[in-house]
């Protein structure tokens, strides 16, 4: 695969791709075995790092720590690009591969610093339909098992973490229901135990004085602080876990024998069962996940882990995980987590791997501390190639909006993936569905399908450019493909107002396949001024206004309808000094439109909010709009049939 002595532009063994491209865990394995991995220590020198700012994690691994952008605070940041798409099929589009693909021309072909920052992949869609996010081909991360599964454990701290405060929820009620406020106060605060530092954020919280010793409180103050008096219907904090189970939805919890507390009613048993409905959502729709990503330090983490609103109290007070005690236990869980993992595409480039939020149901984007590391490393000249999810409708707009806003970091070129595939879809292509054979409209030339549907394209393109960014356009080639299908697409884009659009076929041939998407990238960021960002909405503006700006410039929405739950809840949030926030909708990634169905660029359509959860540690709200579930199911057919080990050579099989 590799011949030693001829070396690509960062002097490391010249990628040989194989034809017919392999499947993406033999192009690893292959790799892995045939190339070698550039050993860690020697990674690190490449980038730039001394040797104690890296903490190895085996021999493909390694957490970097923040100090690496603190010591570096006062170099000046490299080019920001984002990777996004067009509205997707269930297959995926490729903006992962095309992430690294792009990484990979920029450092190995032109030789310029570059790292990219992707999202660490959820196991969830590992082991159901859209298998794992390493890219694919020859361009992704390597070892691609070791990236899809577990990596440095990140995702599993966010599952502790979060049902740690869960726990904490259920605990607290159950106390509450069974005590009075005396005996409350006398277990919280045993006699000679002063308040623990997590208390007397509470005690500021009511405007008592953390100073008192606990036998100075008065009765009042004792009452206020013990007594949190959770109202049940309030609660909108869920457990979590790193798989798709749709049964999780909705369950009923504490109906064991042992959780019955006192009937104080005096009619019926002298016991009732302490119990109520529940539900679960995948962990990377966890606040904890999202707070991961926003996160700027470790003391930012411990306020935003704090600051999470899991509940009211039957006055309509916010019930914060500072309140439950629980959130100084959950920033320790959380505390390695902070730092991003260091992988290696297939040719050698960096990659820093690091949350792993959803851009459907949460912020989908990878962490703010990643790429401000990244942004250091490479200074002035290089480039930071940074992935959002789904299409640019949700990803790309939350990553502007959202992200940006808090980092303060500003993009210079946004590339936006396109498929002759998807875009055969959205001109009226038949359904594509994962594990069927595509139709035959697929497989053929058409370039008028293809052309009506770039209309998805186009507005994808219009979309971006309300931020103030160049836009180039990625075609990701795929071998059905042909020449005039293709230059239709790039035709539509340059019309739309693209700075440039060109073919890449970086999947079958790594960066040399992505070296004219490279070269575009790099004129469209020097073309452009990071002045020139700008968000699409002032944080001032009522929640209502900015839910319906989003909709209609971004959706192409004629407006919104709230539900009475939604209009409710934004009051509440206003009166609770939350209407300032960004707004994170929860949308369906194949659509403009809260319809799944509707291609192309729907029109006369309205977005229909149906409620919306306050994920205030995180720092944003969060408006559900459709029939959008928050756990994925399984299909009849998951990936992970296809999944199994070598138990000879302890190599994993079928993964994707």
């Amino acid at each position: 695969m590799s011949d030693e002595t001829e070396t690509n532009a960062l002097g490391q063994p010249k990628l040989r791709p194989k034809v017919p491209v392999p499947s993406d865990i033999q192009v690893s394995h292959d790799i892995v075995k045939e190339v070698g991995l550039l050993p860690m220590a020697d990674l690190a020198k490449q980038i730039g790092l001394e040797d104690d700012e890296m903490i190895p994690w085996g021999i493909a691994k390694a957490k970097i720590p923040l100090s690496v952008r603190d010591r570096r605070k006062d170099q000046p940041d490299g080019n920001y690009v984002v990777v996004t798409g067009i509205n997707p099929t269930p297959l995926g589009e490729g903006k992962s591969t095309t992430t690294i693909g792009l990484s990979q021309a920029i450092g190995a072909v032109l030789g310029k610093p570059i790292f990219a920052c992707i999202r660490q992949p959820s196991q969830g869609p590992t082991f159901g339909i859209k298998g794992g996010a390493a890219g694919g081909g020859y361009s992704q991360v390597v070892p691609m098992e070791e990236f899809n599964l577990h990596l440095t454990g990140d995702i599993h701290a966010v599952t502790a973490s979060n049902n740690l405060l869960a726990a904490a929820i259920e605990s607290r009620m159950f106390h509450e229901v069974s005590q009075t406020d005396e005996a409350l106060f006398r277990r919280l605060c045993p006699d000679g135990k002063p308040f623990a530092a997590v208390m007397k954020r509470r005690l500021v919280k009511l405007g008592i004085d953390p100073e008192k010793a606990p036998s100075e409180l008065t009765p009042e103050e004792a009452s206020a602080f013990a007594r949190l008096d959770i109202d049940p219907s309030t609660i909108t904090w869920q457990r979590v876990l790193d798989t798709c189970d749709r049964h999780l939805r909705r369950v009923t919890i504490g109906q064991g024998p042992t959780e019955t507390v006192k009937n104080r009613t005096g009619e019926g048993p002298a016991r009732l069962q302490h119990d109520r409905q529940a539900g679960f959502d995948i962990t990377v729709a966890s606040e904890v996940m999202a707070v991961l990503a926003l996160s700027k330090d470790l003391a930012d983490l411990r306020e935003r882990l704090g600051n999470m609103v899991v509940a009211y109290s039957h006055k309509r007070k916010p019930i914060t995980a500072d309140d439950l005690g629980c959130s100084g236990a959950m920033a320790v869980l959380m505390r390695e987590a902070l730092a991003p993992t260091l992988m290696q595409s297939v040719e050698r480039t960096p990659v820093l791997v690091h949350t792993g939020p959803f851009a459907n149901i949460a912020t989908g984007n990878s962490s703010i501390v990643a790429d401000e590391i990244a942004l250091k490393l490479v200074g002035k000249d290089g480039f930071v190639v940074t992935e959002a999810g789904f299409g640019a409708d949700i990803g790309m707009e939350k990553f502007f909006n959202i992200k940006c806003r808090y980092s303060g970091l500003k993009p210079k070129c946004a590339v936006i993936v396109a498929t002759v595939r998807a875009l055969k879809m959205h001109g009226g292509g038949p359904p594509v569905k994962a594990g069927k054979p595509l139709s035959k409209e697929y497989l053929e030339e058409d370039v008028a399908l293809v052309t009506k549907g770039a209309a998805n394209l186009a507005k994808h393109v219009e979309n971006a450019k309300k931020f103030g960014v160049n836009v180039v356009v990625a075609v990701n080639k795929f071998k059905t493909d042909t020449e005039a299908e293709i230059e239709a697409v790039k035709k539509v884009a340059i019309e739309a107002g693209a700075f440039d659009a060109v073919m890449s076929n970086h999947w079958a041939l790594g960066g040399e396949g992505a070296a004219d998407l490279a070269a575009a990238v790099e004129r469209a960021c020097k073309a452009n001024d990071e002045a020139n960002f700008k968000f699409l909405y002032e944080l001032k503006l009522p929640i209502s206004e900015k839910i319906e700006i989003i909709s209609k410039e971004i959706y192409g929405a004629d407006g919104v309808d709230f539900s009475e739950l939604a209009e409710k809840q934004m009051k509440q949030y206003t009166e609770a000094g939350f209407g300032d926030l960004p707004i994170c909708i929860a949308k369906t990634q194949y659509s403009f439109s809260c319809d799944p169905a509707a291609k192309g660029v729907p029109t006369g359509h309205r977005i229909t909010v149906r409620e919306i959860r306050g994920c205030v540690g995180a720092g944003f709200l969060y408006p559900i709009c459709g029939d959008i579930m928050t756990i994925p199911g399984l299909p009849t057919r998951p990936g992970f049939y296809d999944v199994d080990l070598d138990v000879e050579t302890g190599e994993v099989m079928g993964l994707f």
